[in-house]
Formats: C-alpha cells, sequence, structure tokens
C-alpha cells in the first residue's frame, strides 16, 4: 500500500450530543495517521465549508463557528472530497455511527471505515438491534419500548413489574455513552428517567437490570479481543467514569474463567456479524455472578480516547495503536 497516494478525510465532531468525545477520538486518530505517513485532511461535517485552518481548532472544546447538520451535505458534495481515498469516520451517536453519514459518502464512491448503512443504523437502534439479538440466539435483556406519544406511567409501571420488575434501565433507544440512562430503582423515580431519555430521542427503552459485572469484547475483522472488565469507582459506569481519567478501572485481561470468555467472545461476534457488521466494533455484556451472559448493544464506532475501551482490549492482543489504526484502514480498503 502506497500511503503517499492515499488521501484520508479524517471526520470528527458532528452535532450530537456526543461531540467532546469524538473531538478527543478524532485527536487520537489524527495523530497516529500522521505517524503512519499518510495523506490526512480533517473534515468537521458539523462546519459545512467553513472549515478551520488551524489543525488544534477542530479539537477545542469551543467551536470554531456555527454548527448545523445541513452543513454535512454541504462539505461532503463539496470539492474538498474530489481527491479522498477514504473517509475514517470518528464521529459518535446520531448522524454519524447511525447510517447518516455513511449514506453520504456512499453517494459520493467514498469508501470509510466502520459498518456500513443498514449495520450502522441497526447497531444503533437499540430496539432493533435486540429484535436481530433473539433471532440469532444472542442472549439480551429483557424490555419494551416506550413511544413519545404513550406516556402513561401507570401502564408503564405495570408493564415493568410484570416483565422484570425493579430496579430497571431506562435510557434512550438511539443514544450511546450512556446520556440520558438512568437506573430506575422504582416507581417514584420512572416519570423522571423517562423524559430524561426523552430529551435525547423518540424513543425509549426500558431494560431488564442485569446485577452483575460489566465486560466488553473488542472486534477488529472476524478476531475477538481479549476480554475486558469495567469496574468505575462510583459503581454506575455513566458519562464522567468513561472520559474522566482515574475513575475506572480496566481489567484485561478479565479475570474471568476460560470458558466463559470462549463463550463471550463467541457471542460477540454473532452480535456484530447478525447486525451485518464490518471492520471493527465493541460489543457490551453483563456478566452475572453464576457467569450467564447478557448482550447490551454493539457500538460500530467505539471510541479511541486516552481512556477508550478497543486500544486497552487491541493492547492485551499485543496489537499496539497505530497497528490498530492500520488494521481498520485495510479492512476498510480491501
Amino acid at each position: 500500500m502506497d500511503k503517499n497516494n492515499i488521501t484520508i478525510a479524517l471526520l470528527l465532531g458532528g452535532i450530537s450530543p456526543e461531540r467532546e468525545v469524538s473531538k478527543a477520538t478524532g485527536k487520537s486518530i489524527y495523530y497516529a495517521l500522521k505517524s503512519l505517513n499518510y495523506n490526512v485532511i480533517v473534515i468537521d461535517p458539523a462546519y459545512g465549508l467553513n472549515q478551520p485552518d488551524d489543525i488544534s481548532k477542530f479539537f477545542e472544546s469551543s467551536d470554531f463557528s456555527e454548527i448545523n447538520l445541513r452543513n454535512y451535505i454541504e462539505v461532503i458534495n463539496s470539492k474538498i472530497f474530489d481527491d479522498v481515498k477514504l473517509a475514517f469516520i470518528a464521529l459518535h451517536g446520531k448522524w454519524g455511527e447511525d447510517g447518516t453519514v455513511q449514506s453520504l459518502l456512499e453517494m459520493r464512491g467514498i469508501k470509510y471505515t466502520g459498518s456500513k448503512i443498514l449495520a450502522s443504523s441497526l447497531s444503533m437502534d437499540k430496539c432493533m438491534s435486540k429484535i436481530m439479538f433473539q433471532h440469532y440466539d444472542v442472549k439480551t435483556p429483557k424490555w419494551f419500548i416506550v413511544d413519545r406519544s404513550e406516556k402513561n406511567y401507570n401502564l408503564i409501571n405495570e408493564k415493568i413489574n410484570k416483565f422484570f420488575g425493579y430496579p430497571c434501565v431506562v435510557k434512550p433507544n438511539d443514544q450511546g455513552s450512556t446520556i440520558g440512562l438512568t437506573i430506575c430503582r422504582g416507581d417514584q423515580e420512572l416519570q423522571s428517567s423517562i423524559e430524561l431519555a426523552f430529551q435525547y430521542s423518540n424513543k425509549v427503552l426500558i431494560e431488564e437490570y442485569i446485577a452483575g459485572r460489566e465486560v466488553t469484547v473488542g472486534i477488529i475483522g472476524q478476531q475477538a479481543l481479549p476480554v475486558l472488565e469495567i469496574k468505575p469507582k462510583s459503581g454506575f459506569y455513566d458519562y464522567k467514569s468513561k472520559y474522566t481519567a482515574g475513575m475506572t478501572e480496566y481489567i484485561v485481561p478479565a479475570d474471568i474463567p476460560a470458558n466463559v470468555v470462549e463463550h463471550l467472545q463467541h457471542q460477540a461476534l454473532l452480535a456484530f456479524n447478525s447486525l451485518g457488521c464490518d471492520g471493527y466494533a465493541r460489543v457490551d455484556f453483563r456478566l452475572t455472578n453464576d457467569y450467564k451472559t447478557y448482550c447490551l448493544e454493539v457500538n460500530t464506532l467505539p471510541g479511541m480516547t486516552t481512556t477508550s475501551l478497543l486500544p486497552k482490549m487491541a493492547a492485551a492482543a499485543g496489537i499496539g495503536f497505530e497497528e490498530l489504526i492500520q488494521r481498520i484502514i485495510q479492512l476498510a480498503l480491501k
């Protein structure tokens, strides 16, 4: 591969609630791409044609100019992308991880990292993911969906008590990074939990709470990486615990029996393939004290920050960060 003939457009930022995390992911990937000697142009699609000249401005918390969704179409349809061989997508959440940007890139005939349109969309929609999991025998917690038009809290409370009881998990149907998520411990918290989730989505997923450990499995191609256990010091792996250094302990390889590791890796690949995913991903699980596994979701564009999990699992498999980035590029170009 002649890297000098490959121009990579690194897409970061965007307008989802995960904009700041995306900037951090993009910064790590940018320096890896430069170390690998690729020609790199950085694009924040939320800025449209008004992209900053100073590379550092892409990574700052303050915005360089006004951001909006329409700008995505403007910039991807512009001459900026005329010589782009590959788009490395470092976006997270809506309009970046859900098939939207992937659709625009497909229409431009530009290859991109990660999963294709349908798999990206299915993975972002937690309800649809779980339907596919059930079909392919990937065990997942019980759940039901609440639409914005059906906020009858007495009826919702009855359904919770009928299907799985409290505590339960209340979260937006199509967000990441635990944004808008609540562990609801009783009916007195139900309305506020649902209202919070509705701030981020038109549908809310109410899910059985699985007591136990939080573990995750990274995937590159069809290789399942070592299992990683997440141990937040607060007891809850929320947004702050995810993205603040020192607030969470990560154990990789996880201290669990070999047969459970094998089962988790098999379930992770099954979940990945059931959604038709490509390239790389991270599959999240709950693991009970008697080693039953429950798949929560597939993240098709997992974080690549200094505290992110996929790079930690890759390192445990002997794959450094730059090699991880190179493998992702090769999978996208093949």
